[in-house]
């Protein structure tokens, strides 16, 4: 794997039929189309059994918005900060942070939806998603509530299950407005979230860092390119700020962002300029340089030979 998966819609549809044993025309919701984007609710227990099987919710970023209601323990794994929920929580999810999943106990019950930006922007509020607090990178996505709340909320999330089934010719409408609901649930409480990291947050940001530089390679055709070439890539992918990314990674290594990419850029051109036949600038394509004198200067920084000649 060469970086944190992305989990489409048709993938998630695909897991969605291993965890329930239904074909995935069943889970499809009826009546929706893409002119109106895609909503859908589940049932948390359902999918236990197989996030038990994989011991966790892989790290990746899905290509969809998901808010859920937890009930029981679990461990929400971010870059830069590990959430533990003891009893009931409230959790947004966003396609721009990635994030791990690690139930606790096996006693897990709640229900979460999924959807795409489109079937909000036919809300005639003219919400956008990226622009409400709840789902911008850096804050606070999960909240521990307690049974009153989880109630409440169980309550919104029983009625989007009821009326998904339904036949009634507006109900995507309605949808929306319970999943507005669901949001400014999160909005209230996001001030007041009490939840803390409980593992050292610099010591995980250099962990991922480096778990997701290490994804990058090997590089096994001349066809392939490094997706992550720089630190705001990095940066970016794991939704934090590019400065505090370099301030840990020099904190935690003794060197910046750009000079531990660069460090491993260079180990792997070493190894493609002995073990491989591809020309330079296939090799310069393939770890991200669109010019061969870019690479060529980049290596003879790095090594004090031009590609070349540290091939003969």
């Amino acid at each position: 794997m060469k970086e944190i998966k992305s989990t489409s819609l048709d993938e998630f549809y695909q897991q969605a039929a291993g965890f329930t044993g239904k074909a995935i025309s069943e889970l499809l919701p009826p009546g929706i189309h893409k002119e109106i984007g895609h909503f859908n609710i589940f049932d948390i227990a359902a999918t236990i059994e197989d996030v038990k099987r994989k011991n966790a919710m892989p790290y990746n970023r899905r290509a969809y918005y998901k808010i859920s209601l937890i009930r029981g323990r679990n461990r929400a794994e971010y870059a830069d900060k590990v959430m533990e929920i003891e009893r009931n929580a409230l959790l947004f999810a966003t396609p721009k942070v990635p994030y791990h999943w690690i139930p606790m106990d096996p006693n897990q019950s709640g229900h979460f939806c999924v959807f795409t930006d489109e079937f909000l922007i036919k809300n005639k509020s003219g919400v956008v998603l990226d622009d409400l607090p709840i789902f911008q990178s850096g804050g606070y996505p999960v909240f521990e509530i307690g049974d009153e709340m989880a109630d409440e909320i169980e309550h919104i999330l029983l009625k989007m299950k009821k009326e998904i089934a339904s036949d009634y010719a507006f109900k995507y409408d309605l949808l929306r407005n319970y999943v507005l609901e669901l949001i400014h649930y999160g909005q209230k409480l996001q001030p007041a979230t009490a939840l803390s990291s409980t593992q050292n947050a610099a010591a995980r940001v250099a962990a991922l860092f480096a778990e997701l530089l290490e994804r990058q390679f090997p590089i096994e055709s001349p066809h392939q390119q490094l997706q992550l070439r720089t630190a705001k890539d990095y940066a970016d992918r794991l939704a934090i700020h590019v400065n505090y990314l370099n301030k840990v990674l020099k904190a935690q290594t003794g060197k910046t962002t750009t000079e531990i990419i660069a460090g491993r850029v260079v180990q792997e051109a070493k190894i493609l300029l002995k073990q491989t036949d591809w020309n330079v600038s296939e090799i310069a394509y393939s770890l991200g340089f669109d010019e061969i004198a870019h690479f060529s200067n980049f290596f003879r920084k790095q090594t004090a030979f031009s590609p070349l000649a540290f091939r003969s």
